[in-house]
């Protein structure tokens, strides 16, 4: 990613409406935005189209972005959102498939998904963690797969860093059960 000033500024010029920096914010941070996505999705083709839906998603909505946050909170936020749709589109691709799966070409799921070679333990977890504990997905995400500071978590979240950390120990303890049994 390009430096950190330069794209916060670049960022603003494009949310005010200057196509020039949008151009130029979106070529910056599209390799930023393709490691972010392989967190999630470690089939790099899948991070790749996710990676797209992404840069597609921040053009479109660039003009939401105030600058009361970081650009790069903000856009750690589409990187997610992007991210998971990505997972529950291939596996709803891959539940529509009516091919029988021959036995002997069987992958281990948890490593290697038959919908597209993605990595799929902690997406189930998350979507489970979603499910049951809606509250703590956001800082489960942001911290433990986007590597957010604690504190840029916190605000992104809305709590304070007391209750981000409260949060976030509660979500790793209901999520690692759930990874232990699928490994």
């Amino acid at each position: 990613m390009q430096d950190a000033a330069a794209t916060e500024e670049l960022a603003l010029r494009a949310a005010s409406g200057d196509p020039a920096a949008l151009d130029l914010l979106l070529q910056g941070i599209r390799p930023e935005v393709v490691r972010r996505c392989g967190r999630f999705l470690p089939c790099r083709e899948d991070a790749e189209e996710a990676a797209q839906d992404v840069l597609l998603q921040v053009a479109r909505k660039i003009t939401s972005f105030e600058g009361r946050s970081r650009f790069s909170t903000w856009l750690y936020t589409v990187v997610a959102n992007c991210a998971r749709q990505k997972y529950r589109e291939l596996k709803r691709r891959a539940a529509e498939q009516t091919d029988v799966i021959d036995a002997s070409q069987h992958v281990d799921p948890r490593t290697t998904s038959v919908i597209a070679g993605s990595r799929i333990d902690l997406l189930e977890a998350l979507e489970r963690l979603e499910r049951e504990h809606p509250h703590l997905v956001a800082p489960l995400v942001y911290r433990d797969i986007c590597q957010l500071e604690y504190a840029e978590v916190a605000e992104r979240v809305g709590i304070p860093l007391g209750t981000l950390k409260s949060r976030l120990h509660e979500a790793r303890r209901q999520v690692r059960p759930w990874l232990v049994d699928a490994s």
